[in-house]
């Protein structure tokens, strides 16, 4: 029985680690060069908490951020860009695919449906 209880300190003392505070210019330097890499606000904010920089000590949200630098891009929007790219280079190589036109069809109409939501050309 022992053993555990001493198991069990161990991994709290290790999960148990202070949280970095930066100076927020420093923040928003490392969240533009995040973003700057091609990592949207949501990825943005796993990285600096796996580097134990939590931005909920900030201020700022991580988009506002984005949004007054002009560097902003919506995640729903790119992730459905990216899947209907890796759809047509599929469809490219396999024209009898019937399945992956369909699709492809499919997702081209997600994204226009979601580009009118969000009102970009």
């Amino acid at each position: 029985m022992p053993m555990k209880k001493a198991v069990i300190k161990k991994a709290k003392e290790k999960k148990i680690e202070k949280s970095k505070k930066l100076p927020p210019t420093e923040f928003e330097k490392q969240v533009i060069k995040s973003a700057e890499e091609g990592l949207t606000a949501e990825k943005i904010g796993e990285k600096l908490r796996r580097q134990n920089i939590h931005p909920k000590e900030y201020n700022k949200k991580i988009s506002k951020i984005l949004k007054e630098n002009k560097i902003y891009v919506n995640p729903d929007l790119k992730n459905v860009e990216a899947k209907l790219e890796g759809i047509k280079k599929h469809y490219e190589k396999n024209k009898q695919d019937k399945r992956a036109m369909r699709e492809k069809d499919r997702i081209f109409a997600h994204l226009r449906n979601l580009k009118r939501y969000f009102k970009t050309g």
